[in-house]
């Protein structure tokens, strides 16, 4: 099968189309016929040997993929509902960038009704991590206010329209006054251009001095420091990337005096039964609004599988709004 590589750390284009072995589905796995593969983050970082791969874990990147039910294990297909040629979309640990690939049965979903295969690749890797930190870990609330730091990235724009779908009030950053636009199209209630604006600020005006009860933050850094700044009592920071950095001081007492609660989380190396949890939560919780329209996938580019690389240098211009997805041919 084709497979894009990764030749040597460094630059896009050590990423090169090669040739491997058709995987084997094992116990409780399936081999989905690959039509499409998400971009994301953590790929670049692995490409640039930042983000070494899990144990176990192919070291083709790529964490998200749409397609058909090639084979796999039957019992547990039964078991999740699933027959051979249905398609679906999937969360894997590693190996998206390939023709075919191996996923936990638990980890896969049914492409949601009326979307193309394009448009399922884009949601695994964001919905499982929106779900998990915003929902599960922060335990966001109808009417409570979030506060989305990149708000036009992947997981920026699922969030915005999950945490508005489900009753909340949504407050973003964004690098440009045409992002911020992006966002408030998506439904944001406010847009702060963090390159014109101090962000800490905008959100103490927006909230008359409250602030925000949930903060998605993919910074770190010296944005901790702020984000603290930013919370309203009980508030909740979650941290799912450090783009800014890993070191950061705080103000200790703001934590004690108002209760709050800093957090975060990685999802790539975490057991399969976690995933399917989340996987479950999304079926009953999210797909039916997918379903609906009320959420819609926002896809910035696709690029054929080959041009794997043009489509990391532009993840890394930080120029897209929404996803960008790799095509193998397939319609």
């Amino acid at each position: 099968m084709k497979v894009i590589e990764i030749a040597a750390f460094g630059a896009p284009d050590v990423l090169r189309l090669g040739e491997r072995p058709m995987p084997v589905p094992g116990v409780g796995e399936l081999l989905i016929r690959v039509a499409a593969s998400g971009v994301n983050r953590p790929d670049v970082l692995q490409r640039t040997g930042n983000y070494p791969v899990p144990p176990g874990a192919s070291d083709i990147p790529g964490l998200e993929v749409a397609g058909v039910i090639e084979r796999g294990d039957e019992q547990e297909l039964a078991s999740a509902g699933f027959k051979l040629g249905e398609r679906v979309c999937a969360l894997v640990a590693g190996g998206g960038y390939a023709q075919y690939c191996i996923a936990p049965v638990g980890q896969c979903l049914p492409v949601p009704k009326g979307l193309s295969d394009v448009e399922a690749a884009s949601l695994p890797e964001t919905f499982f991590t929106v779900w998990s930190n915003v929902f599960d870990r922060a335990k966001l609330q109808t009417g409570e206010t979030l506060l989305i730091q990149g708000g036009s990235s992947g997981i920026g724009v699922s969030a915005i329209q999950l945490a508005k779908a489900l009753g909340s009030r949504v407050i973003v950053t964004a690098g440009s006054d045409e992002k911020c636009a992006a966002c408030l199209a998506l439904g944001a209630d406010h847009a702060i251009n963090y390159k014109t604006h101090d962000f800490q600020e905008e959100v103490k005006r927006l909230t008359g001095g409250l602030g925000v009860n949930v903060i998605l933050d993919m910074v770190a850094g010296s944005y901790v420091a702020k984000e603290i700044e930013c919370l309203s009592e009980d508030g909740r920071l979650v941290i799912i990337a450090v783009q800014g950095g890993v070191k950061s001081e705080i103000n200790a007492g703001l934590v004690l005096r108002r209760r709050l609660t800093v957090t975060g989380s990685t999802l790539r190396a975490r057991p399969v039964a976690f995933k399917a949890a989340i996987a479950q939560a999304l079926l009953k919780n999210v797909w039916p609004l997918i379903e609906l329209g009320r959420i819609k996938p926002v896809i910035h580019s696709t690029f054929a599988a080959q041009d794997a690389f043009r489509a990391h240098a532009l993840m890394e211009s930080n120029l897209h709004v929404g996803k960008i997805v790799l095509t193998w041919g397939v319609a």
